[in-house]
């Protein structure tokens, strides 16, 4: 089984279910996919959002299962799917920065790889093991900590994943995780799950 090449991704399948959402909501972002929310934050139908204000050295912590890693802007890929880290790919995490950073009103998404080359843990190999109630920080440079709690934890296969609900939800501060789970699909170069946490600041 070729477990390394395990790359998380926004479900094939609703990738374009993805594309057109996001279309539709004006988010766009500068590589073929639109980043914002569907309560149109990012702006008007048309306009062209911008990323997130990001500054270098902030990190998420999750002190249950001994991440501490160092998180990277990613956009998505020409065909649509999420980008993974690539500055520090195995125990780096990416956020998408066409939508709000942590701490930001609105749902901040961050993705983590499941493994390495050669089926070895990578950053979110034991993100599983996080339970309701389990804190999740995302600190910066200057020392500050922002401290958020774990809601929800989901199970998706590609066809349910509700891409509305991970990245555009308002009406609070959240903070969503997301990787890899279940059995690797070689044909289709993905896993058959997608896990989900979501956080929501304290």
């Amino acid at each position: 089984m070729q477990i390394w090449r395990r790359y998380w991704y926004v479900f094939p399948l609703l990738a374009s279910l993805s594309l057109v959402l996001i279309l539709l909501s004006g988010w766009i972002g500068t590589r073929s996919h639109a980043g914002g929310t569907p309560s149109q934050t990012a702006g008007t139908r048309g306009s062209v959002a911008r990323p997130t204000p990001y500054r270098p050295g902030e990190r998420l912590i999750i002190p249950v299962i001994q991440v501490n890693a160092s998180i990277e802007p990613v956009g998505v890929l020409s065909d649509g799917n999420l980008a993974v880290p690539t500055q520090n790919p195995w125990d780096g995490v990416g956020w998408y920065q066409y939508g709000p950073y942590p701490g930001a009103r609105g749902s901040a998404v961050i993705d983590g790889h499941l493994d390495r080359p050669g089926g070895y843990p990578a950053v979110f190999w034991r993100l599983h093991q996080v339970q309701v109630g389990d804190e999740v920080l995302v600190t910066n440079n200057a020392g500050e900590t922002l401290h958020f709690r774990v809601k929800r934890i989901a199970f998706y296969t590609p066809q349910e994943a509700p891409i509305k609900d991970i990245f555009g939800k308002g009406g609070g501060t959240y903070l969503n995780l997301i990787t890899c789970a279940g059995d690797w699909i070689p044909s289709q170069h993905q896993t058959t799950l997608r896990l989900v946490i979501y956080t929501a600041l304290v």
